[in-house]
């Protein structure tokens, strides 16, 4: 496994050192090296220095130029503008470095420089009730994050925060003492994720109907909460029912997206209950929270309700009650002090953002974050219809995201169907689920999280256009060309000339490494999507321009099933860490 700089760091390093020789004062100065549309890079770099040396920006880019060697990296430079310089790269240089890359399993990827432990909150569904649209950002985000950030060498811990505590279990709890066959299941063969959340949905129906209509059951309903939160063994367990219940459904959903959710990642609202009291003597005692009107609040100078008067944090409620801000206060406490992250990441509606910055500037002044453990909530945005309006059904009602999913397979069934020309029934059935979760799992993706983004079908499974179909397609018809090759091997030929699309696609894939990093820097799975597009659309222009099995050589046959083996494997993992499968054949 090695690392393989790219060109565009080997570029840069060699005008960093001309320019240490050509002006020593500027020490380790940044040539601001960027790909350019003149020539493969330019480097922006020198007209600051001058400026700051009090010397001619283009004398000084001349200089410059006479101290860098050209012939195995570099084919030429020129001075541009008032100092820019254009430079070009060599097509040997190109090809022998994609050479190491297709060398290596990792592509040549480095590994990041000094990684941490990265603990990341996503996918957090609700108990006793059911998945929709909403619960779909936090999952397909999230579960990137995890792929991109292990792949950069980052040790990463799932935690799923579920919501299995309040007060509605008093009443589901006291309903299910009094019902005790509503969540019995049909037979003892295993139970489908449909069976286990109608079960769940109708006792919940029921519950709340009596808990509205009879005083009595809602006062026998509240006391059951004094017993859920006392640890009344009777009363957990029954509890432990709706968890499980829950879970069944929870996991047919998840697995329906093709994502791996494991039982020790899953830790809900419940799994810091233990933690609560201290926590809040803790703030307490160290005054980072004070009594008002008997809640136990942290104040914000910047944080104020409409009236001008400041909202404050509530920590634990005048009852005696907590809220969300003691379970999540105590979470950070148990992610920094067991888990021993370096980076506390929530994968969290936007709408949540406010309680966020509390929460987390509450944990910095108790001495829980600091300068050496961060926490950032990668905010997301809302999904909305094509009206442009939050999605919900025609009766208003919030999409069930089991019917999104399903309707999503669908349309890509007939989309795979009607391209297919040797694919058996099942094969299709396989395809349309990769097809139609990769295509929902790609619309997420493909904007900027903080971006609401329309929910589409017919967009997200078409074969044209930004959509993860046309990824998928452009990979099978690789592996299409690589079967048909008959004799001919892929093998890079860097002796040969390129074409100037050979040369664009070229330079992309070299770009991927640098990509990932910046990805994981910023949180940014967007970033990889619109690699990943773009990467398709240079090789569409690649194999339209230049015959591969038909080249004018053997070399530049091998050399060119070089390019598409190496844009082939890029492709397929790209896309494995935005969660999205790559069928062999479409």
């Amino acid at each position: 496994m090695a690392s393989v700089p790219s060109l565009a760091s080997s570029v840069n390093q060699r005008v960093a050192d001309a320019l240490a020789s050509a002006l020593p004062e500027a020490g380790g100065a940044d040539p601001l090296l960027r790909r350019s549309d003149r020539a493969d890079f330019q480097a922006n770099g020198i007209l600051a220095l001058a400026k700051k040396a009090k010397a001619n920006p283009r004398e000084l880019a001349a200089t410059v130029v006479e101290g860098i060697p050209t012939g195995d990296l570099i084919q030429e430079i020129e001075v541009s503008g008032p100092g820019f310089l254009n430079i070009t790269i060599t097509d040997r240089a190109i090809i022998e470095t994609l050479a190491a890359r297709a060398g290596d399993d990792r592509l040549g990827v480095p590994l990041a420089a000094n990684p941490g432990t990265t603990v990341i909150d996503y996918a957090q569904p609700n108990v006793a009730k059911e998945m929709h649209v909403g619960h779909l950002r936090s999952a397909v985000i999230g579960a990137a994050m995890v792929e991109i950030l292990e792949f950069t060498g980052e040790k990463v811990v799932r935690r799923h925060h579920i919501g299995d505590w309040g007060t509605q279990f008093g009443m589901l709890i006291q309903y299910l003492l009094e019902h005790p066959h509503e969540l019995d299941h049909k037979s003892d063969q295993e139970v489908s994720g449909e069976e286990a959340m109608s079960n769940l949905n109708r006792l919940y129906k029921a519950s709340r109907a009596l808990f509205d209509s009879d005083e009595e059951f809602k006062t026998r309903a509240r006391a059951r909460v004094v017993d859920l939160q006392a640890g009344d063994p009777e009363t957990l367990s029954l509890w432990q029912r709706f968890v499980d219940e829950s879970k069944i459904y929870f996991y047919s959903v998840f697995n329906k997206l093709d994502m791996d959710i494991q039982d020790p990642d899953v830790v809900g609202e419940s799994g810091y209950n233990d933690m609560l009291v201290e926590t809040c003597k803790l703030l307490e005692d160290s005054g980072v929270a004070v009594r008002s009107n008997g809640a136990l609040c942290v104040f914000f100078d910047d944080v104020k309700g409409p009236d001008g008067n400041p909202t404050p944090l509530i920590v634990q409620k005048s009852d005696g009650g907590f809220g969300y801000a003691a379970t999540d206060l105590s979470a950070i406490r148990d992610r920094v002090g067991n888990l021993n992250a370096s980076t506390l990441l929530y994968v969290v509606d936007a709408r949540q953002s406010l309680h966020f910055k509390m929460v987390f500037e509450t944990a910095r002044r108790a001495g829980w974050l600091n300068d050496e453990v961060k926490a950032v909530q990668l905010a997301f945005g809302t999904v909305l219809g094509k009206d442009g309006k939050p999605f919900k059904t025609r009766e208003g009602e919030t999409v069930r995201l089991v019917d999104l999913l399903d309707e999503a397979v669908d349309r890509a069934a007939s989309v795979v169907r009607e391209k297919a020309q040797d694919l058996t029934e099942s094969e299709i059935a396989e395809r349309a689920a990769q097809v139609g979760i990769g295509a929902v799992k790609y619309a997420d993706l493909s904007t900027s999280a903080a971006r609401d983004y329309k929910f589409d079908l017919d967009q997200m499974v078409s074969l044209t256009g930004d959509t993860s179909v046309y990824l998928q397609y452009a990979y099978a018809r690789i592996q299409s060309i690589l079967r048909k090759a008959g004799d001919a091997r892929p093998a890079a030929h860097p002796e040969l000339a390129l074409t100037p699309a050979e040369r664009a696609l070229g330079l992309h894939l070299d770009h991927f490494g640098e990509l990932i990093a910046e990805a994981a820097a910023e949180y940014a799975p967007h970033k990889v999507a619109a690699y990943l597009y773009q990467l398709a659309s240079l090789y569409t222009t690649f194999y339209a321009e230049c015959p591969v099995l038909k080249a004018d050589t053997p070399e530049q046959v091998e050399n060119r099933l070089f390019l598409c083996d190496l844009t082939a494997r890029t492709l397929t993992k790209g896309m494995a860490l935005l969660g999205i499968r790559t069928p062999e054949k479409l």
